[in-house]
């Protein structure tokens, strides 16, 4: 049976502070949750009842063994979670100062194993079969996970959706600059499009939100999804429908996250056949919900909290 989704990307350690407003300096207590941003996606997902899994790779270390311990719980299938020897499972940290600033630090060195995911080892069967294939932008940072990823794109074809979430690292490049010819390449590939402002400008070299999603259109997607921050999001596809979807109000805790939250909801929707503004709102509310939360991964909704939350307008 093929998968609803399958995510290949980031995975890791996320350290968040249990105490809110208190510098990383001056934190005394942590709480231990599965992270990386592909692999959130599938957990969302899988939240919603979608059957998925994640290819990405861990250090051999108990922090790996946590990580396919916390996807078996999650409903996530492990089966292309492998251990690199030699390097360690990342970790990230990050301070909490609600409404909207949250630093995050990033413990990937020497390498982090996610990046030495191998075209060679790719299920490319599977790959093509799943009804939705989820890459990132940080795959492509550094090789070898960039020339898998690029492989698993041009082998899956466009066959039916695939989803390139443009999510801008540039800490993650050794070279900043040389990122949107990858970029471009991916997107020859992709059918749907994912990111915020400054990840379509590196996209594309546009950063107003229609004149990015057109050019995002201009390279051979069929959905463009741009992330506006306040301004809530848009989505224009190749037929000439257009949602733009304002915010859904929240009591902000923590927004990392929210974006994998909506990464997954959308994937729902999509697989669900729903129409643009429909699947926006709803991806909107997964998003708010996880944001008015402090965890990620754990913190993915259910199918009934995000109805519940389009219902009232807001996340109570």
């Amino acid at each position: 049976m093929a998968y609803d989704l399958i995510t290949m990307g980031r995975i890791g350690v996320d350290l968040y502070p249990l105490q809110t407003g208190v510098p990383l300096p001056q934190v005394t207590s942590f709480g231990k949750f599965l992270g990386g941003s592909a692999t959130n996606v599938a957990v969302a997902a899988a939240r919603l009842g979608r059957r998925t899994a994640v290819i990405t790779r861990t250090g051999d270390d108990p922090f790996g063994t946590y990580l396919h311990e916390a996807l078996q719980g999650f409903g996530v299938d492990d089966r292309w979670v492998t251990p690199v020897p030699g390097l360690p499972t990342p970790v990230t940290f990050c301070e909490v100062f609600p409404p909207d600033d949250f630093p995050l630090y990033f413990y990937r060195q020497p390498k982090a194993p996610d990046l030495e995911i191998d075209a060679h080892e790719l299920d490319l069967d599977a790959i093509r079969e799943a009804n939705v294939f989820w890459v990132t932008g940080t795959g492509l940072s550094e090789e070898p996970s960039r020339t898998a990823t690029l492989a698993a794109l041009a082998h899956r074809d466009k066959a039916g959706t695939t989803v390139f979430d443009l999510d801008w690292r540039p800490m993650f490049w050794k070279d900043p600059a040389q990122a949107r010819p990858f970029y471009e390449e991916a997107l020859r590939h992709t059918t749907v499009a994912v990111g915020n402002l400054d990840e379509v400008e590196v996209a594309t070299g546009v950063r107003e939100p229609h004149a990015a999603a057109r050019a995002l259109l201009d390279s051979g997607v069929e959905l463009a999804v741009v992330k506006q921050g306040p301004k809530g999001v848009l989505a224009v596809n190749s037929r000439g429908e257009s949602a733009e979807v304002p915010p859904l109000p929240v009591t902000v805790l923590n927004g990392l996250g929210a974006g994998d939250a909506f990464g997954g909801s959308l994937c729902h929707g999509l697989l669900a056949g729903w129409d643009l503004e429909k699947i926006m709102r709803h991806a909107n509310a997964a998003g708010a919900i996880v944001a008015s939360r402090l965890e990620c991964s754990s913190a993915m909704p259910t199918v009934t909290e995000i109805e519940d939350a389009v219902a009232a307008g807001a996340v109570k």
